[in-house]
């Protein structure tokens, strides 16, 4: 019976160190500073010709504030404001948000787009950063006709 005793508690400190080492590493995931947050607003199916409207909300963990370009690509040839590339300066304290009208003819497929680029006279002073890797972002959409 001891020996059933010791297997049962060298695999309770074994799970108790598992834990400990996931939690550990979890704690140090959530220290890292994420250079953007997008969250996305499209409805997910529209009739035809009814014009629709994307919401795109982006913010940053960064300290620095950084000029975020952002735009919509399409499988479909597509008309109007949905061409339109915004640049706007983002810092941690201020979120942004963009928006997009188009018209729905047919079931598009569509991806929303921020890259993350050195531009001059878009944030106060010029003081803005580029992160050394991952400055484009994007998300895939498919807004389905009814």
């Amino acid at each position: 019976m001891q020996g059933l005793s010791f297997t049962f508690s060298a695999a309770t400190l074994f799970l108790v160190l598992c834990l400990q080492l996931g939690i550990i590493e979890s704690q140090d995931d959530e220290n890292v500073r994420k250079p953007l947050l997008m969250e996305l607003d499209v409805p997910r199916t529209a009739q035809q010709n009814e014009q629709i409207t994307v919401q795109l909300t982006v913010e940053t963990q960064y300290r620095e504030c950084m000029v975020v370009k952002a735009y919509l690509v399409s499988n479909e040839p597509m008309e109007g404001a949905f061409n339109y590339v915004q640049t706007r300066c983002l810092c941690n304290d201020h979120p942004i948000k963009f928006f997009w009208d188009m018209e729905i003819k047919k079931t598009v497929t569509f991806a929303t787009v921020i890259d993350i680029v050195q531009e001059k006279n878009i944030c106060p002073n010029d003081m803005a950063v580029v992160p050394i890797t991952g400055n484009r972002y994007y998300a895939y959409n498919i807004v389905r006709m009814t």
